[in-house]
């Protein structure tokens, strides 16, 4: 399918690996030139120069930590006027609630809820001006079935989701398009974190842990990040126009809801 956005330029956050990574390659493959931010150097300008190599479309590089204000503000200089803005940042870390101080509240906060909100404040006016803008936020499954070891990402995340109800509709009819996108376990460094924290735990090896894991999941199996970029491109296509402030859950099944 010819997705309709050859030549159109995106922001994709954390795009060095992971879903981020899976999303950059998709909207790549596509024909949309690539501003790719991450915190680390390194592996930003690695896979920068592999989509380059693969795609031939443009690729620049700002590292950079989004939820820091430099660096957003460098990283919202470089990507002006783009056309499509992937907002991603890694989770909190995991715990039970009386590990969490207010602290621990704002930094979360600040990476998965104020910093994609600034993100889409800086970049959507030229969307707007232009008609046309796509924004793809990635969240979690957790802001549809709150898991009890991320009560940091929980919060954080639903909030977000509650700001991009409402933001959602006040530019959709300006061409502009807002959704989430909500990953259950993929085959990324996330899962390895998590499942990594199962296996000590209770003291099984990491292959036992993945196992019991993807033995939860009806498909069987963790996700990857090819399939989850393939979705956020098509959110970001000519042919989503109508689908608007949706929380689209990525997770092979596994949250069991009829909503």
């Amino acid at each position: 399918m010819d997705l309709g956005i050859h030549g159109k330029r995106a922001l994709v956050c954390a795009s060095s690996k992971g879903l981020g990574l899976g999303c950059a390659e998709a909207l790549a493959e596509a024909g949309v030139d690539l501003v790719m931010n991450a915190r680390g150097t390194d592996g930003l300008e690695a896979s920068a120069q592999h989509i380059r190599d693969r795609y031939g479309v443009k690729v620049e590089t700002q590292a950079g930590d989004v939820s820091n204000a430099d660096d957003r503000a460098a990283l919202i200089a470089r990507a002006a006027g783009v056309d499509i803005l992937v907002t991603n940042a890694g989770g909190p870390p995991p715990g039970v609630w009386s590990d969490w101080e207010r602290d621990d509240f704002i930094r979360a906060l600040d990476a998965n809820m104020l910093s994609p909100i600034a993100l889409m404040k800086a970049l959507m006016p030229t969307m707007i001006e232009a008609g046309w803008g796509r924004v793809v936020n990635i969240t979690s499954q957790s802001v549809k079935a709150p898991i009890p070891a991320l009560g940091l990402s929980n919060a954080a995340r639903t909030g977000l989701t509650g700001y991009v109800a409402g933001t959602s509709r006040q530019v959709a009819a300006k061409g502009v398009t807002i959704n989430n996108l909500l990953p259950g376990i993929h085959a990324t460094d996330r899962a390895v974190s998590l499942d990594t924290g199962v296996a000590e735990a209770k003291g099984i090896s990491m292959e036992e842990a993945q196992a019991q894991r993807a033995a939860s999941i009806p498909t069987g199996r963790y996700g990857t990040r090819q399939e989850f970029g393939a979705a956020c491109a098509f959110l970001c296509s000519q042919h989503a126009g109508f689908i608007v402030g949706q929380n689209i859950l990525l997770d092979g099944g596994a949250t069991n809801m009829t909503i």
